[in-house]
């Protein structure tokens, strides 16, 4: 899956929470697996979200590590190579395990009576499986 892919579910999830709402930002959390670049990941979002309550939305991407196993020295580590060596030995027979996470964190409206002001809303704990 690429960023547009990413892009498309969490505006979807954006919209439904905005209601028709005018949205200034969105923050994000992907799982390293999902290989997303955030300058890539904010160009798709923008574009998808043309003429739409995101339109001129900015995101806030936080990509979160996957844990890493190294099988040979038994090491474990956080990185946010998807497909590490171990930082350890160096060693390729590792195996990994979370960072699919695909989660909108938290929306921030535009205020329609001042534009300068504005105001976040929290999103409840929803995780979406990354399709891994």
């Amino acid at each position: 899956m690429h960023e547009m892919s990413y892009c498309e579910g969490v505006l979807e999830a954006v919209e439904r929470r905005a209601a028709g709402r005018p949205v200034a930002r969105v923050g994000v959390r992907i799982g390293a697996i999902h290989r997303v670049v955030a300058d890539a990941f904010e160009q798709s979002f923008q574009l998808a979200a043309a003429g739409g309550p995101a339109d001129g939305a900015t995101t806030d991407v936080v990509v979160i590590p996957v844990h890493g196993h190294c099988m040979d020295c038994r090491a474990d580590f956080e990185t946010p190579d998807p497909s590490p060596a171990c930082p350890a030995c160096g060693s390729l027979d590792v195996a990994v395990e979370g960072g699919d996470e695909v989660v909108l964190e938290w929306v921030q409206y535009v205020d329609t009576a001042t534009v300068a002001d504005r105001q976040a809303e929290p999103v409840p704990a929803h995780t979406h499986d990354g399709g891994t």
